[in-house]
């Protein structure tokens, strides 16, 4: 039976390891870990954590570490087979077939498994022969104890074109086997294969699993013309979802006595064995930009890992990058912080010159996802005109929206905006005089700012239009919708004149930058002789049939919603200070005629509900 990653990463989700392991050893909740006596061990005090948000145990009393199927097969001395049928059995998962085909694949990966291990050995005996002598130098150099090379499985790679081949086919490997494997080079014109690392510092790149599937290499020729060279792709070995340095990251973030920690990214094989040496779980993708297999990955591990980048502008321009694949991925508990590194040092310059705990310090000091996205729309132009100011702002909510989950999206456009408004505090409106009557509604009335003026309100000369009230008490409900309106509410209002005075203490709330959420606005309203009004808006709104005031509407669908009614409305009082307009001007029968025809369609649509198939105006 053979079982993909994908496979064993779903069975483990499916399982919260303090169920597996706590049949066996009696746990205690412990924060947000779980602590217990040693299975391997005899001790009096609890020395074994388990973790079910990282998915891991560890053992401080053995050194053991791992996940709920190494600990099955550490403690009842099953194979790796027998434990995950046996756990796919207790998370309902159906076992996969067997395939001929893929036992073949899996036969034919083994295989050149093997042939990486021995590699890796032959890199790692020429470190320390003479021919590896220049190497040993630059480690020295670069700060690296000999006590560390096996740690991270350092080897050498000498200048022989056919060292390595030789010494695998002495061993009985094919060459064509180890060009699959990555690790020789077939000329496209034909002729032998020859070694594809020669005179480079070797780092073996692990899998999830711990096996190694390929190698990186640093050139020792100043002059070489790649100063890092990768594998290439192969059966074992998916650039795009493997990240180096996984294995050990993972067992640092096991052993931690912080389960918060999280998981740190950095650019290259130093820097991740800088990091670790320094007690990090640091990884590093593959010399590109993350993918968002790697992402999905590192999520797996970590719910907030930090992407570290030098703080130069190369280093921003990454750290850019990142923001722009990772923002469509964001959900709640998924996400990134960063931390710019200063004084145009990396991780591994760091340690060499300060020490651990100043690297600990550097890479602790983190920045939050949206403050880097809302640093790189900043950034994109000058904001030194109102056009530009308005671009930042149209960059910004575009941003949000291209986070698919949507409330997550609100959150976000809220935070960006509230940022833009303490780079560019708003400015009060001039004051708006009523608005004349227009058509049948007469006047709006002049109301007191006293209980005794709110409580006048009853003697209301006419119900309040449905929809208008149902713009109030849509805005009542959720202010932050009214940020995008709020010169077309200060001029125009909700719709109805009667509505003008509640409209405009709405706006002076929102513009005085006071952050009242639905109760205090409300609270603020009828303290200041609004609450009758209040009540209308109630009774009226209850009547209108609109959409955007459904209990179970998802925020983002009832904000449109809610737009395109308000657009809806505010046409409408346009079209009648227009028809106001062509009434009173000689020789305008033909455009009043037009006009009316338009507002009085438009009326039945707001009527009918027909006008929430529009795009709303934003």
């Amino acid at each position: 039976m053979r079982f993909d990653e994908r496979y064993i990463e779903e069975l483990k989700t499916r399982l919260r390891p303090s169920d597996v392991i706590g049949r066996t050893v009696k746990l205690k909740r412990q924060g947000r870990e779980w602590v217990g006596l040693s299975p391997f061990t005899k001790e009096k005090s609890p020395s074994f954590f388990v973790n079910d948000d990282k998915g891991f145990f560890h053992d401080f009393s053995s050194g053991k570490h791992g996940d709920v199927i190494s600990f099955l097969q550490e403690t009842e001395r099953l194979s790796f087979v027998e434990a995950v049928t046996r756990l796919a059995g207790e998370a309902g998962m159906a076992l996969p077939a067997e395939d001929p085909q893929a036992a073949e694949r899996e036969k034919k990966r083994q295989g050149l498994s093997d042939w990486m291990d021995l590699a890796q050995k032959w890199f790692a005996a020429n470190l320390r022969r003479s021919v590896g002598q220049a190497t040993r130098d630059y480690l020295a150099r670069r700060g690296l104890p000999e006590d560390q090379w096996d740690r991270f499985g350092l080897g050498y790679a000498p200048n022989d074109r056919e060292g390595l081949k030789n010494a695998l086919v002495q061993r009985g490997a094919r060459p064509g086997e180890l060009v699959e494997a990555g690790l020789l080079i077939a000329p496209e014109g034909g002729g032998q294969p020859y070694d594809r690392f020669r005179d480079r510092l070797i780092f073996p790149i692990l899998d999830a699993r711990g096996r190694i599937v390929s190698f990186g290499g640093r050139a020792m020729n100043p002059d070489d013309r790649a100063k890092y060279l990768n594998g290439p792709e192969s059966p074992l070995f998916h650039k795009g979802s493997t990240l180096y340095g996984l294995p050990e990251a993972r067992r640092i973030l096991g052993a931690a006595s912080n389960s918060d920690q999280s998981l740190i990214v950095v650019e290259g094989y130093m820097d991740v064995i800088a990091c670790q040496r320094a007690g990090l779980p640091a990884v590093a993708p593959m010399g590109t930009a993350l993918t968002e297999e790697q992402m999905a990955v590192l999520w797996r591990v970590s719910s907030e890992p930090v992407l570290c980048f030098d703080g130069d502008a190369a280093g921003l321009r990454a750290a850019y990058r990142a923001v722009e694949r990772a923002l469509p991925l964001l959900k709640p508990g998924r996400s990134f912080r960063f931390a710019l590194l200063s004084g145009g040092k990396d991780p591994d310059d760091i340690l060499r010159d300060a020490g651990a705990p100043a690297l600990r310090q550097a890479v602790g000091e983190t920045r939050a996802f949206s403050e880097v996205l809302f640093q790189r729309e900043q950034a994109a132009e000058p904001l030194d005109t109102p056009e530009r100011r308005a671009g930042l702002k149209a960059r910004l909510r575009q941003a949000a929206q291209a986070i698919q989950d949507r409330d997550l999206a609100e959150q976000y456009r809220a935070d960006l905006f509230d940022r833009f408004d303490a780079l560019f505090p708003r400015r009060a409106p001039a004051p708006v005089a009523p608005r004349q009557g227009r058509g049948r509604f007469g006047p709006p009335p002049v109301l007191g700012q006293t209980p005794e003026g709110a409580e006048a309100m009853q003697a209301l000369s006419r119900a309040l239009e449905p929809m208008a009230a149902a713009i109030a008490h849509g805005a009542l409900d959720d202010p932050e919708r009214m940020d995008d309106h709020l010169e077309a509410i200060a001029s125009h209002g909700f719709g109805d004149p009667q509505l003008e005075p509640l409209a405009q203490a709405m706006v002076g709330v929102r513009f005085s930058g006071q952050s009242l959420d639905s109760s205090a606005l409300r609270r603020h309203l009828a303290t200041s002789g609004h609450s009758v009004l209040l009540r209308e808006v109630e009774k009226a709104a209850a009547k209108s049939g609109a959409p955007f005031l459904a209990m179970d509407k998802p925020l983002g669908e009832a904000r449109t919603l809610w737009s395109q009614a308000f657009d809806a409305l505010t046409r409408v009082a346009a079209l009648e200070s227009a028809l106001d307009a062509a009434k009173a001007a000689p020789g305008q029968d033909e455009t009043f005629r037009r006009l009316k025809a338009e507002r009085d369609a438009l009326r039945r649509a707001i009527k009918a509900g027909e006008i929430w198939d529009q795009p709303a105006s934003r």
